[in-house]
Formats: structure tokens, sequence, C-alpha cells
């Protein structure tokens, strides 16, 4: 009967885990910031069939190892489908990080605490909302997960040499899809202060041959890429080749930590972070502080390798001036394990359910309202979605009903659940929204977010045998372009590139038009005899013919100083 029992949570486990994070797997295509950008690499690796130095239209890319780029293409090789090879990766990245918090649960505590600690990560909305895009974060914190299982397999249960070798492979894995999958080796800090202070259960095994060859996985693992980049870099006295292995291996890593050139926030940004963006389990917290404090005072090294490899990595990247919410992503998988044993008896108290209840309340009375507003047309919704994204009115009347429908489902998820099982409501409620959204939102919003829209109708008012140039271009646009199209450079000024672009349709003025993204419109351009195309991606869009050129393409100071703001605002968003 137990075994039964067992069976039927662990599959529910599974079930809804595919659920949440696969719904709407082949709905939509790659949306910004980041998207467009891996899955423009990988395609033009598959075209081109060079898989070391990926491009980006004519440029080439260094600003991330190439493992995502690569994962792509590999599906897109096997599958022959763009919308399921892009997204593919996240989601068996986020089963396989599921999957490793549920067995180290079960194999540090309970069977119980293993689907306890799973379906707090699957419900952290951090958590679900990386899983169902396709970043390079959610492969990240697989591989730094990973990590941490193979190191926690063999320091808390082991000796288990071969897990301890594939926690430092994976270390080395996680290095050359990002560069920070050496944090997960900062378990090794607290293990080493567990074991000098003779703490019970804790196994360093620091001696003999098995330990040293870990660091030599770690190593192998990186060597995998560095090796033949690097060999073929220098082996063709390539100068650009040269500047890519300077700025992926230097800049893009050490420099970037040290020297942070964007996303400037504060020292207290992932204080803030963590309480928004890891609700609901963050939210109990409270409660969790005293009763790990009595477990840490009971000597438990569980959860000093957990709880202090978490502060470790949110002090680790609270110490440059550059941070995103994304940076500290991989603790989150830890942090749902150290709170996992504690979940059960919280759940028991009446304060800890009304929390949640209230949680669910409010959650549901915002989507209620935000329904009804768009609904009533509330300009401020319609507006920002119109007027920004380029979204058609209809669109926001189905988002309106959307609305109306979850905060709907929240609150008879609450009348159901009973006051002793809020939690259940936060459940249903996270569930449904998410599968909503894959499944209505990924098809409402694809046209406009993804620059598909947009990319068509400059396909159709350009006639099929018309050729195209990009300037001022996003990787969306050349990614959903119905013909092969002409670029003149990517991270070249803007008004460099409208130059070339003027030159090139110079050369066959009746067959070849640009489309130029609107702040790179300058004066030569008459925009009388152009036409602009639309919004898309809360950028204007101009299709411009060479009858539309007069005079010198040189922008005044004013337009100079224009273009370089905007051009830096969205450099940055990478």
């Amino acid at each position: 009967m137990l075994k039964t029992r067992a069976s039927r949570e662990f599959w529910l486990l599974a079930v809804m885990a595919l659920l949440v994070l696969g719904a709407g797997l082949g709905l939509r295509d790659p949306w910004p910031s980041d998207e467009p950008r891996f899955t423009l690499v990988a395609k033009q690796m598959v075209m081109s069939g060079d898989w070391l130095f990926p491009h980006r239209g004519t440029e080439l890319y260094s600003d991330k190892p190439p493992m995502l780029m690569w994962l792509q293409a590999a599906l897109y090789t096997v599958l022959g489908d763009w919308r399921l090879a892009f997204l593919l990766p996240s989601l068996l990245a986020a089963l396989g990080t599921l999957a490793c918090v549920y067995d180290l649960g079960r194999r540090l505590w309970t069977r119980k605490v293993g689907l306890y600690a799973a379906w707090a990560l699957l419900f952290a909305v951090h958590f679900t909302f990386q899983a169902k895009k396709a970043q390079i974060d959610p492969l990240v914190v697989f591989f730094v997960t990973l990590a941490n299982y193979g190191l926690l397999r063999h320091l808390l249960c082991g000796p288990a040499w071969r897990w301890w070798w594939l926690g430092w492979f994976a270390a080395g894995l996680g290095v050359i899809t990002k560069g920070v999958g050496v944090l997960a080796l900062f378990m090794l800090v607290p293990a080493f202060v567990a074991g000098w202070l003779q703490w019970p259960r804790i196994r360093l095994h620091s001696h003999g041959w098995r330990l040293w060859l870990a660091p030599l996985a770690f190593v192998a693992a990186i060597l995998l890429w560095l090796v033949p980049m690097v060999a073929t870099a220098l082996a063709t006295g390539s100068a650009e080749y040269r500047a890519y292995m300077n700025d992926i291996l230097f800049r893009q890593t050490a420099k970037r930590y040290a020297q942070s050139w964007d996303h400037h926030q504060s020292w207290w940004y992932f204080l803030a972070t963590m309480p928004s963006m890891w609700i609901p389990a963050f939210l109990l917290v409270p409660w969790a502080l005293p009763a790990w404090w009595r477990r840490l005072r009971r000597r438990d090294p569980r959860y000093l390798l957990l709880l202090g490899w978490w502060l470790m990595i949110v002090l680790f990247f609270s110490i440059p001036h550059g941070k995103r919410d994304v940076y500290i992503l991989p603790a989150l998988p830890m942090f749902c394990l150290a709170l996992a044993p504690l979940l059960p008896g919280l759940l028991r108290r009446r304060d800890v359910q009304w929390v949640l209840g209230a949680f669910t309340a409010l959650l549901g009375g915002l989507l209620l309202a935000a329904g009804v507003a768009m609904l009533g047309g509330e300009p401020a919704f319609e507006q920002k979605l119109i007027i920004e994204r380029g979204i058609d009115r209809s669109v926001t009347a189905a988002l309106g009903w959307v609305g109306i429908a979850l905060g709907s489902w929240a609150m008879v998820s609450l009348a159901f659940a009973g006051r002793r099982r809020f939690h259940l409501a936060v459940v249903s409620t996270l569930a449904m929204a998410w599968v909503t959204y894959g499944l209505v939102g990924y098809p409402l919003f694809n046209d406009s977010s993804s620059a598909r829209g947009l990319m068509q109708d400059v396909g159709r008012r350009i006639g099929p045998d018309a050729e195209l140039g990009l300037v001022g271009w996003k990787e969306q646009n050349l990614l959903m372009a119905d013909r092969a199209a002409t670029t003149f450079g990517f991270k070249r000024r803007w008004y460099l590139q409208l130059q070339d672009g003027r030159e090139w349709q110079a050369q066959a003025p009746q067959q070849r038009w640009l489309l130029v993204q609107e702040p790179v419109m300058l004066n030569c351009v008459d925009r009388h005899q152009a036409e602009r195309v639309g919004v898309a991606n809360r950028r204007g869009w101009w299709l411009v013919p060479a009858g539309a050129f007069s005079g010198v393409c040189k922008p005044s100071a004013a337009e100079l100083a224009r273009i370089r703001r905007e051009q830096s605002r969205y450099d940055n968003e990478e």
C-alpha cells in the first residue's frame, strides 16, 4: 500500500511538472530580450556548419559560451522545428533540476521531504518563470544543482566517489555554460567548516588519489570547449577569432564581475529580490529561521551545507555593482531543499495557512481587477500594450477575460481548499496561471513579442522577389524574416549601418528595401516616401525605399547623441 501511494505521489509531481513547465511548448517563437539572440546564433550554426565560433549576423557573438546554442542547434537537427528546439533545453534542464532536488531530499531525509522540496521549487515563481524561457539560466541552474547533488551525495551520504567526480564535472559544464558553474564548489567551504568543528555525518575523505581526481574532472569539462576553441583561434591567425577568444575568456568573466558596466544595483538588491521572486516558498522564512537555528545548534551538517552555500552565493553576487535577479537563481533549489523538512510542521500552523491564503486572495484580486480594467477600457492598460507592444485591441479584450477567469479560479480554489489547506489553493492557482500563460498567453502575445507579425507584414509589403536590408535591427528581425536579409553589422553605430545600407540599396534601387528602426531615421530620409510598418517590442519600424534618400546621411550633434543613447540602452539589454 505504501509503495502504491508513494508511486502515485511521485507521478502526480512528475505530471504536474510536465504540465506547468511544458504548457505552450511549440506555440510561440523566441521572445526578447535573450531568446531571439540565442536562437539566431543556433540557427546560424546549423546553416553555416561553424559550431565553434558563434555568429550573430556577420559578427562573432562572444558574450556567452555556446553551450545553450549547441543544444538548441542539436535539437533542431533532430526535430527540424525551431519552435520546439529553442525551448526544449530549458524544459529538460528544469525537469532535471527537480529530479536532483527530489532525490537529494529523499536521501538526506525522507521521500516525503524530497516531494516537498520539489513541489516548493516547482511553484517558486522565479524558477517557473525562467524555466519557461529559452535563456541560459535554467541550464546553469541544472548544472549547478547537479554539481551540488554529486558533492552532497559524497559529503553527506558517502563515500560515493563517482558522484563526487560527477559533481566536479558538472561544475565544469556550468562554467562553459555561463561561467558561474564554479560556484557549486563553494559547497566545500561549509563542508570543511563542519569537518573542522567535527560535526557528525560529514565525510570529507581528504586522502588518496580519488579525492584529487575530482579537480581533473572539473578541468576536463572546461577543456571540452576551451581546447578546440583556443587551438583554432591561434592556428588560423585570425584577428577576429583572437578578439573573440580574449573577450569571452577575460572581459565577459573576471572583468564583468570586478568592473560591472551594466545593471547597477544597490548592495541589498538581492534582499529584495528573494522575498518578491522566490514566493510562495519565501513567505515561510520568518517561521523557518528559528527552526533552522535550532537544527544548526544541534550540529546538523545538512543545514550548515545547504544554508551556508545559499548565503555564500548571495554574498558573492552582492559585492559587484552589476546585479540581475537571475544571478542568484542557482541558489533557489538548495533553499527549497533546506526548507522542505520544515514544511510538514509549518503547514499545520494556522498563521502560516492564513499567510498562504492571503497571498492567494491578493493574487486572485489583482488578476480580477486587471481583467475588469482591460474590459472596461482603462487607458493605462490598453495604451501600454497597444502603443508600446503593438498589440491589437482584440488581444487586450481576450486578456481581460483571462484575468477574470484566473482571478475567479483563485477565489474558488480558496473556497474549496478550506482554512487548513490554503497551500492547496496556492498550488491550484499558480498551476492554472502557468498553464493558461502557456496555452493562451503564448498565442496571444506571439506575433507582437516575437516580431513575427511585423516581419510578415514587411514581407507582404515588399513582395516575394524584393531584397531586404536591416538597419538598427534586433535579433528577432533577422530570425523572423521570411527571406535571407542583409545586415551591416550589429554593434556598429546605427548611422554607419544606415550609410552602408544606402550604398547597398543604390546598387539595385528598384529591388531593395531597408527596414530601419525609428531612432535611425535621419534627416536624409524623407518620411513621406517611407512607410511606417508598426511597433514591435517597444520599437517603431519604417520601410525605406531607395527614392526616400536625399542628401548626406550624416547625423547632427543632437541626432548623434540620441542614437548613442538609444543604442547604448538596447545594448545593455544583453
